[in-house]
């Protein structure tokens, strides 16, 4: 999670997504040359830190990756909400910190858990969460008929059995996941409607979400999100988890105060709990929790050459 600090110019805006898009539509070439080689890589992620929105809030983020601009990322929440209580850009006193992030779908209310003065584990209350669609069949190009599901927990998701395919959710079938899932994204667009109760801005299929058997017999299950343009995530998805929790939930398979722990496709982990039960414009929606973990990796200086004519980057996927 790449998370850019200074060096840009400022973004204007009234909401977030009016942030989003005054960035998108001025500044983009920033988004793809940190994003994208030589900086960055096809899989990489971002996340702008913004002034707030809303007056209560602590501050505001948006999130990109190699396609354009997402609508949530829960291992963004948890990666920012470490960052900025560690490196003390927001001071908090205590040791369950809580911070408000004004995010693309909504406020984020997040907890830093430290120790000792550092943060070792971050849980977030996430957006309302609900199934759009349940029990569908798509005619998928070179797999016949696939059934899905479409839920979304700050973005919308395909969730799909792996088992149906004969995927690995690990390493070794990396490849296959990313053909298979943009394969099934593709087909899920162009035949079903994906309808956001308020904002347009968030009316996509943002990926597909694989799921199988967990590695680690402990946990519930584990699961591979291909997002963007074929983009794999590391994690297990944090707003992933909270689209699936409110699939399980629609199939009587979570109730209240259950709680699950589901792997990535490296085998981290993520868990997400249902603590709520609301409505969300016409949707019956849960109000998950989904904590986890995150680690500095480093601290970066880019530099955009103005003759360089690939300054703007370039990607092969």
């Amino acid at each position: 999670m790449r998370i850019l600090l200074a060096g840009y110019p400022k973004v204007t805006g009234k909401t977030i997504l009016e942030k989003r898009k005054y960035f998108r539509d001025n500044f983009d070439l920033i988004r793809k040359g940190i994003m994208w080689e030589p900086r960055g890589h096809a899989d990489m992620y971002g996340a702008v830190i913004t002034e707030p929105c809303s007056g209560d809030a602590d501050f505001g983020a948006f999130f990109m990756h190699n396609e354009g601009y997402s609508t949530m990322c829960g291992h963004a929440i948890i990666a920012l909400t470490k960052f900025v209580l560690d490196t003390k850009l927001i001071r908090k006193r205590g040791d369950k910190p809580i911070l408000k992030i004004d995010a693309p779908p909504g406020q984020i209310i997040s907890t830093g858990f430290r120790e000792d003065g550092v943060v070792k584990s971050v849980a977030f209350r996430n957006v309302p969460s609900f199934v759009l669609h349940q029990d569908q069949h798509v005619q998928v190009p070179g797999l016949g008929r696939v059934q899905y599901d479409v839920a979304f927990g700050g973005a919308f998701y395909a969730i799909v059995d792996a088992d149906k395919f004969r995927l690995s959710l690990d390493a070794s079938d990396y490849a296959k996941l990313i053909e298979l899932g943009m394969r099934i994204k593709k087909s899920v667009m162009n035949n079903q409607k994906i309808k956001h109760p308020f904002e347009d801005d968030l009316s996509f299929l943002y990926g597909v979400i694989f799921t199988g058997n967990p590695y680690n017999p402990a946990r519930h299950s584990r699961n591979v999100c291909i997002f963007a343009n074929g983009e794999v995530d590391r994690s297990a998805t944090g707003s992933g988890v909270s689209a699936r929790a409110a699939l399980h939930h629609a199939r009587g398979e979570l109730k209240m105060g259950d709680k699950i722990s589901i792997e990535s496709i490296l085998g981290t982990n993520m868990e997400v709990e249902l603590v709520g039960i609301t409505t969300f414009g016409p949707h019956k929606a849960i109000i998950p929790v989904v904590s986890g973990t995150a680690s500095f990796t480093g601290r970066n200086s880019f530099w955009f050459d103005p003759g360089d004519p690939l300054k703007e980057g370039f990607i092969f996927r």
